[in-house]
Order: C-alpha cells, then structure tokens, then sequence
C-alpha cells in the first residue's frame, strides 16, 4: 500500500509548481448514476487519488501558496446516520484528522466559506478548468474576480508520469492476479462455450483475488471478432478451429494492468495461426528489448511497423517492398494502432507524450508502457491469402523502464505457441 507521507510528497510537489499568491483546488469524483436512482459503484477521480489516497465522494482539495508560505487543506463529507445508513459509513472530519498528513481537515459543508475568505489577495488560481463537475462551476463562478486561470490537472498528470516504488508493487499485484485469469481461461474447457461465460471466468478471477473491479470492459473477441479492436458484446459461440483475442486486465487497489492474449478454441494453433502468431510475438519480443531511458515511443512505434510489414510481405499478405508499403501507410490496413501507451492507476494513464514545446517525451526510469502490436485480418479480405482470412492477433504485455532497459512486469503470462498449447485443454 502506499503510505500517507508518499501522498504527502506529491502535495509537496503540486504546490512547488504553483506560483506565489495562488489558490489551487481540485475535487473528487462525483458518483455517476446508472438507471434511474440507482448508481454504478463508486470509483474516486484518479488525480484527487493520486494526491491524498482518500476514496470517498463529497471531497476537495485546497492549495494556498503565499509568500513562500503554504498550506493543504482536505474537505471531507461529515458524519451522517442517515446517508450512512444507505450508503455505508463515512469518514468524517475527527478521523480523517487523524490519517491524512494535510495541515486542516474541514467539512465540506465549509467550502465555499473558507474559498472566499482565502481567494482575497491571490492572483492566480489552478482548477480543473475543463472538468464538468458541478463543484468546478461553483469554484469559476466564486473565483470569476482572480485574473490568471490556469489548469491544474496537466501539473497532476505530468507527476503521474513517473512511478514510485510503492506504485510499481501495487502495479505488479494488479498484474499477478490477471495472471491467474489469462491462465484460467487458457486452462478451461472451451467446448459449447460463448464468449461471454469465458469473460465470466476471467473477471471471476479478479473478484475472488480482490480486485473488485475490471480495469476496463474485457474484451473477448472470437475468430473475427478480432478485427474488432474494441469488441466488447463478447456475445458469440467459441468455434473450434479459432483463435480468441482476450485483452483483460483487472484494477487492484486503484492501479490497473492490461494483458492480452491470442488463444486457440481446441488447444492447438494451426499453420497459418501460428505464422501470423509468431510475426506479432517476434515484433513484440523485438520492441521490449530496445526499450531504455532516452528512447522514444515513436522509434517503437517505426520499429514495429517496419518488422510487421515486412512479415506481411513475406506471408503474401502485403505485395511489393516493404519501404514503400510503409511510406503510402498500406500497412494500417492491418496495423492501425500504437505500440502502447502509459499505464498506472488509469489503464491508460493520462499522463502527456509531449512537453510543453511539443517535444516528444523520451522513456525515462520509472515510466511504464504496454508494448502491444497486433495484426487484423478480416475474414472478407480477399487480397490476402485464404488461410489467413478472419484471424485477428495482439500481444500486450506491461512493461517498466528502468535505469539500464527494462522489466517486463508480466513476463511470467505464458505467450509463446509451445506455452500456450502446454498449457491449454486440448480436445
């Protein structure tokens, strides 16, 4: 778990980027309905999390910076019996005192009260300019007299970029229990079966190791499903014969991961599966090992077009140099996404690739990535050879720089053809 003075730090850190005479405030996720009165289960705004670990609804932060002089300030949801009864217990202002290290803890209630006392004489103001939050509109409207606005979410998602120790363990355990779920469904009898009950089985696995909570809607995606990137209906038989792209991934403790996997129905890839499996596994096998501080995402993402175009011109599946396939982009046709993305306690952490001059970021130690290339191939494409109509591939492991390369954090996810068929039922 990540311990109070670790929030603490972060805080410490927001306010340096503030300038003198400021106010800064930043509010926790509002609960989101589902039907009618009912509502989906509560998650808290993740950069509200990132700064003071707290899960409840009805809260904000408050930064004042003055001469040097600073001080945080915590706003908590008070005692209720009656919402309690409903929705569970809170908090409170006397205990919260007692946890978090910020220097008051208030009602919210209060809020608007101590803004306006604290808004005379500050100059700037940081908020969550661009959220829609009902809370961010009374914060514009009370501060509509403060002449320098500035967003403070990018400050926020620009601190997330790197992780701590303590980030990187609750990462590994989000990642070890997908383990137990991508083995699950590569172990279980697949006969009779629908994309749905093996999605079933996966996040089954999530729950009863404790991660409540998928880090995004699984995808289980069978035969041609796959050429879908984001299938998520996860409605139809697995036919013997097919592959499955699963891309799932639990949310532990707030921090996710993100795994997928292509899997043979019967246990057995055939020829032709196992070509294209192995040009996708190659190319990802390829990209992790170059990956080290002050190299670029775009080398990756040239790098893996490169020896996936290439593959597919050797297959038959592209014709002509490979130079000019990439330069008139004829391999997005079948590559048309990234090489990967950031990841943290969002599964696709909003962390920015580009400085404030435009510069694309170069990997540094503590970041980390999913590595993730793919092939799609749809079944009604037939400028591409038969045998290779209707297979859809990624591979997606969850990568961390470190200071000479890089650790890849889901390494022990079976992902080789021989793992695979190892591992699976077979009939």
């Amino acid at each position: 778990m990540i311990k109070e003075q670790e929030y603490k730090k972060r805080r410490e850190r927001l306010l340096k980027k503030l300038s003198n005479d400021s106010l800064g405030v930043i509010f926790s996720a509002e609960p989101a309905t589902r039907s009618n009165d009912t509502h989906h289960p509560y998650r808290q705004d993740s950069n509200f999390y990132y700064l003071c670990g707290f899960k409840e609804d009805s809260a904000a932060l408050l930064f004042l910076k003055s001469k040097g002089k600073t001080k945080t300030l915590l706003f908590v949801h008070k005692k209720d019996k009656t919402i309690e009864l409903w929705t569970g217990e809170r908090l409170g202002v006397k205990e919260a005192k007692k946890i978090f290290l910020v220097d008051e803890v208030c009602a919210i209630d209060d809020l608007e009260k101590k803004l306006k006392g604290y808004i005379k004489g500050k100059k700037n103001i940081y908020f969550e300019s661009s959220s829609k939050k009902s809370s961010v509109k009374k914060v514009s409207k009370l501060t509509k007299d403060i002449k320098n606005k500035h967003d403070i979410v990018p400050l926020v998602q620009k601190m997330r970029l790197i992780k701590s120790a303590a980030e990187i363990e609750m990462i590994k355990e989000s990642i070890n229990i997908t383990a137990k779920a991508h083995h699950r469904a590569i172990t279980m009898d697949k006969r009779g079966k629908y994309e749905y009950q093996l999605q079933a089985e996966i996040e089954h696995e999530f729950k009863v190791n404790a991660a409540y909570s998928d880090a995004y809607t699984s995808i289980v995606a069978c035969g041609n499903n796959a050429n879908t990137l984001h299938y998520i209906k996860n409605d139809k038989p697995l036919t013997d014969g097919e592959l499955i792209l699963i891309d799932a991934g639990c949310e532990h403790n707030y921090y996710a991961s993100d795994i997928t996997r292509t899997i043979p129905v019967n246990g057995s890839y055939s020829k032709a599966q196992k070509e294209l499996y192995d040009l996708v596994l190659n190319t990802q096998l390829r990209i992790i090992s170059m990956i080290k501080p002050l190299v670029k995402r775009s080398h990756l993402q040239e790098t893996a077009e490169k020896l996936l175009t290439k593959g597919m011109v050797e297959l038959g599946i592209l014709k002509g140099d490979y130079k000019n396939l990439i330069k008139e982009k004829k391999h997005k046709k079948y590559y048309p996404h990234g090489i990967g993305h950031w990841m943290g306690i969002d599964v696709h952490d909003p962390a920015p690739y580009r400085d404030a001059k435009e510069r694309e970021i170069a990997l540094q130690k503590g970041m980390v990535l999913t590595i993730e290339p793919g092939l799609y191939i749809d079944k009604n494409d037939k400028s591409v050879p038969k045998k290779y109509r209707g297979i859809g591939i990624r591979i997606e492991d969850d990568i961390l720089v470190t200071k000479d390369g890089c650790e890849n954090l889901s390494h022990h996810i079976v992902k080789t053809v021989d793992e695979i068929e190892s591992l699976s039922f077979k009939f």
